[in-house]
């Protein structure tokens, strides 16, 4: 490729960036005002100054939600395009390596076992969210077979499997008059109880995990490539790796642990980022981060606006990643016969 034409594709590559950051922008403003308080669907910008109870709950039900909202589709969106590059599978998320596995046994060990009170669910889905990706860390370095990303790979699987069946175990241990939907209703994800407080305990960790990919992010076109090519060009692939997944696992267990498990963002996000900026981690990895808010923020606007009652936002980014995953597989097989 030329040098013109490879300046060309990069200054498309920005414009569409910044496209999408003020998509972003715009979606944000519009989240504040979607509500059923007080006209049907948009609350006038007036309300903020004669209404207070209008005011309320943008400030201190809308604003909190919508921030946790950007920090989880951030995280999820920027996991997913960091995990694909460094593992060389474009079917890896933000879920992989045992962390939505282990943060679900968590929060139902808690339900179960420990009262099922707030802070105990979210500690524990945390807590055990970091066990899982550690257990494959550990189960990985005791496979002799393949290189260092196949035995990853194949402790993920073992490992997700495992606190799966775990989990299972507990459900069926679990009250089903009480302990059980609750169980349930936090696996299947959402924002609804979302405080100024919940945005202020994951914030701390999320955020500055957010700034290590990003400054981290024109390394990943390397660590993308084999150990031995990495390894000539001047980098410790296996440290800046295992760098990379705990910094990408540690914000995505922050989130997770308050908002349950929100499915298909890490997975689709980044494979849309990479159509609309190219395969440059350098662009593709903020894409990510970018749309994955968007997404994130758009299924959550449809959630708590759409029906009387709230749907579950995993629910939601489920059906809506599914689809999508299966127009590009459509896309894909015609490409392929024409």
């Amino acid at each position: 490729m030329s040098a013109e034409r490879r300046g060309c594709d990069e200054r498309r590559a920005s414009r569409r960036l910044w496209a999408i950051a003020g998509l972003l922008f715009v979606c944000a403003l519009v989240s504040a005002a979607l509500g059923r308080y007080p006209g049907p669907f948009l609350t006038p910008p007036a309300a903020l100054f004669h209404d207070e109870l209008a005011r309320n709950l943008i400030l201190n039900l809308r604003v909190p939600r919508i921030l946790a909202a950007l920090l989880l589709g951030a995280t999820l969106g920027g996991s997913g395009a960091v995990l694909q590059m460094v593992f060389r599978n474009p079917l890896v998320d933000s879920g992989f390596l045992g962390v939505s596995p282990g943060a679900a046994f968590g929060a139902s060990l808690a339900i179960v076992f420990l009262g099922g009170a707030p802070a105990a669910v979210q500690g524990s889905a945390a807590a055990f969210a970091l066990l899982g990706m550690a257990a494959s860390y550990l189960i990985a370095q005791r496979i002799r077979f393949g290189d260092w990303v196949l035995r990853l790979v194949l402790a993920g699987i073992i490992v997700s499997a495992t606190l799966s069946s775990a989990t299972g175990a507990l459900k069926y241990l679990a009250d089903p008059l009480k302990q059980l939907p609750d169980i349930t209703f936090w696996m299947l994800g959402g924002l609804w109880a979302i405080t100024w407080r919940d945005v202020l305990h994951i914030a701390p960790v999320v955020l500055p995990c957010l700034v290590v990919l990003h400054l981290m992010r024109w390394r990943l076109n390397v660590l993308s490539l084999r150990d031995e090519t990495a390894f000539s060009l001047g980098v410790a692939p296996g440290r800046e790796r295992l760098v990379i997944v705990v910094v990408a696992v540690a914000a995505t267990a922050a989130v997770v642990s308050k908002a349950g498990q929100i499915g298909w963002v890490g997975l689709i996000v980044p494979h849309i980022a990479r159509r609309l900026v190219g395969s440059d981690a350098r662009r593709a990895l903020p894409a990510s981060m970018l749309l994955g808010t968007i997404f994130v923020l758009a299924c959550d606007d449809v959630a708590r606006t759409l029906l009387n009652g709230e749907i579950p936002l995993g629910l939601l980014t489920s059906f809506v990643g599914a689809l999508f995953f299966l127009g590009v597989v459509l896309r894909r097989q015609a490409a392929v016969r024409s």
